[in-house]
């Protein structure tokens, strides 16, 4: 990895699947891990073998309860911001819009919140930049 010019190291990259959930009022679901302070969107980083999809899938499942199958996950692209929860990272997200039905997410493995939030709720909670900067809805 080439460093930037203005002789600041090259930050180092963590890849992770990450979720875009809206409820019927627009709010985007996040969670808090146990031991951080950030809420993020649910997901992960990938188990050997994994796309990014089953990633995901499987990660919603550890972390919430809820069960969508990877191939009803829709890409909405590759982005990427300063980790949260890393100093001098940056995490790179293959990131799906997720339609979870009627199903109610529920704190499960390494969870220790769960939150639905909209704009205004980034002045009364630290939210992740990924979430923050791409996905945080005007709600």
């Amino acid at each position: 990895m080439t460093p930037p010019t203005d002789g600041r190291p090259a930050a180092r990259r963590i890849h992770v699947s990450a979720a875009v959930i809206l409820d019927a009022a627009g709010r985007l679901l996040l969670v808090r891990k146990e031991g951080t302070t950030a809420f993020m969107q649910p997901g992960g980083k990938p188990e050997a073998g994994e796309s990014p999809s089953e990633t995901l899938s499987r990660e919603l499942a550890e972390e919430l309860g809820i069960r969508v199958p990877a191939d009803e996950l829709r890409a909405l692209g590759s982005f990427t911001a300063a980790a949260a929860n890393e100093p001098g990272f940056l995490v790179v997200a293959d990131v799906f819009e997720v339609d979870i039905g009627a199903q109610q997410p529920a704190v499960g493995a390494e969870i220790a919140e769960l939150r639905w939030v909209g704009r205004a709720d980034a002045h009364v909670i630290e939210i992740a930049p990924l979430a923050r900067e791409n996905f945080l809805p005007a709600v």
